[in-house]
């Protein structure tokens, strides 16, 4: 896959994720081995990564999931169907990524593998955006490496931090040692119905594109309220 195709089409895979083809452990080893290429900050590879496929862990960690997006994020000013906007085409596709998000509540006990992304030897709670910026920054290249690498073998992702409210009880499913290990992200990875994903409606260019400074003048989005705390 050209690395073109491979950036504007891997997509956030909820509806389209087929749990009926198992994933060979030999295809996450090959993801996991080109994320490791990924930038790394003071070339120290902080990078983890913990795959799930024990079917008693993984509905589990889904369980987790699943109770914090039902019993908090649906009901949250946040949740993306509740989301308010004055554009009809946005509403609209707005009301599409609800309906895709509640789809992998439902699907996620259903998949495979799972993969929860983690920063090793450090916790970022409470220190300062710097810090935290630099440290995730050798992070995050790492997972959205693992999942386009997915895709171009044809497995689906999709970044998801719901469980987070509860990381230390996944830290403890998962004998992940919380006092030195931060989770950062939690991923499906299976074979998808079909192969035929597309460009995603986003702003152009010119929209977010601040040349020598912040143009005050341009309207952006709406000020994210309600954000989901941890509990």
């Amino acid at each position: 896959m050209h690395i073109d195709e491979a950036l504007s089409t891997t997509r956030a895979v909820r509806r389209r994720l087929d749990p009926s083809r198992e994933v060979p452990v030999e295809l996450v080893r090959d993801c996991v081995d080109l994320a490791l290429q990924a930038p790394a900050g003071s070339a120290v590879t902080r990078t983890r990564f913990v795959v799930v496929r024990d079917p008693t862990l993984r509905k589990g960690l889904a369980d987790l999931y699943s109770d914090v997006y039902r019993h908090s994020y649906r009901d949250s000013p946040g949740y993306i169907g509740r989301v308010p906007t004055s554009d009809p085409a946005a509403a609209r596709r707005q009301q599409r990524t609800a309906r895709s998000a509640d789809a992998l509540d439902r699907a996620l006990h259903e998949v495979g593998t799972l993969v929860v992304g983690c920063l090793d030897g450090v916790r970022l709670d409470g220190v300062p955006a710097m810090t935290s910026s630099s440290l995730l920054g050798g992070v995050l290249p790492a997972i959205w490496s693992f999942m386009l690498a997915a895709r171009a073998r044809g497995l689906g992702t999709c970044w998801t931090t719901m469980h987070l409210a509860r990381e230390r009880e996944a830290a403890e499913l998962l004998d992940i040692p919380y006092d030195r290990v931060q989770q950062v992200c939690l991923t499906p990875l299976a074979w998808t119905v079909g192969t035929d994903f597309r460009r995603a409606g986003r702003p152009s260019v010119d929209e977010v594109v601040h040349w020598d400074g912040w143009d005050a003048t341009r309207a952006g989005p709406e000020p994210l309220k309600g954000v989901l705390r941890p509990s």
